[in-house]
């Protein structure tokens, strides 16, 4: 999947030294529920682990030649909210050099495309942490809305303890 400034792509261990150098920025992780990385080992560790799966890809900058954050979603049984047995709930992060540039939405809308047209999800759920209005209107870009309910996501590493705000968009007609 990509456009013309940047790619979706499987993670490769290769990949370990640019994951840590966005992903160890105190400021990124937490917004969206993991603790800065403390090393390339830990980052590698993560590509092998979390990111080696069929829906889960690193957002390659093509300008940078490199990952610059991730993309991916979660079906039902693996969610942080209660969604349906054919919805999926998505998720991001794009490293901080990087935002306010569209490449989240532009990221968010090649996997809604790709979740609707090719997975056949009929819903697609997000959340974020109210302090980070920018994933919101990032969501609200794509096409989400808010539904009015709060959420407590107990499989985050940080911030289970504190509310997010829960997006919706359905399968166009």
């Amino acid at each position: 999947m990509e456009t013309d400034r940047i790619l979706l792509r499987s993670w490769r261990e290769a990949d370990a030294e640019a994951l840590f150098k966005y992903a160890s920025d105190p400021e990124v992780g937490p917004r969206a529920g993991w603790p800065p990385h403390k090393s390339i080992e830990e980052s590698r560790e993560i590509i092998r682990t979390i990111f080696c799966s069929d829906h889960v890809w690193a957002i390659e900058h093509k300008a940078a030649g490199e990952p610059i954050g991730c993309m991916g979603y979660y079906t039902h049984g693996e969610s942080n909210i209660e969604i349906g047995k054919n919805d999926a709930e998505v998720g991001y992060w794009v490293a901080r050099p990087y935002w306010n540039q569209g490449i989240a939405t532009e990221a968010l809308k090649l996997l809604i495309d790709y979740c609707f047209v090719d997975k056949h999800f009929n819903t697609l759920w997000a959340d974020y942490f109210p302090d980070n209005q920018a994933s919101g209107c990032v969501m609200e870009k794509c096409g989400f809305r808010d539904t009015g309910r709060e959420n407590r996501c107990s499989r985050l590493q940080i911030g289970s303890d504190r509310p997010v705000k829960i997006m919706r968009l359905d399968r166009p007609a």
